[in-house]
């Protein structure tokens, strides 16, 4: 099983911007979609963005789209979630997700999951 690991995560203010990092632990990523999901307190876990495998085509939620950024680098294993203009219900456990399908509409299933990374947005 492909090992994942975020980064990134931190407290800021509303309207900052924030990078989140996740590293696999091997290439098997590059022929499957990645995804970033969040999870607040007492809410349950979310999508937030997907990538296909090429980074060609991406997918966003309703409540970051335009905000959010997602994009991956199969040379290094490495995806990332460029956060702008963050606002308090953007505050949660982020996590990182490997090994799945793309897909436009249903929220896909991931074999791989990272451990999160922490955002606080205070206002």
């Amino acid at each position: 099983q492909v090992q994942l690991l975020e980064s990134g995560g931190g407290v800021v203010q509303t309207g900052d911007s924030l990078t989140l990092s996740c590293v696999a632990s091997e290439g098997v990523v590059n022929k499957e979609a990645m995804g970033w999901f969040r999870q607040a307190p007492g809410k349950e876990r979310e999508l937030v963005a997907l990538i296909n495998w090429s980074g060609t085509f991406t997918r966003y939620s309703d409540s970051v789209r335009g905000r959010f950024a997602i994009s991956r680098d199969n040379t290094n294993n490495t995806l990332t979630l460029q956060m702008n203009n963050l606002k308090p219900e953007d505050t949660a456990i982020y996590y990182c997700a490997g090994q799945g399908p793309f897909d436009l509409v249903a929220t896909p299933a991931f074999r791989s999951w990272g451990q999160g990374t922490h955002v606080t947005v205070s206002s």
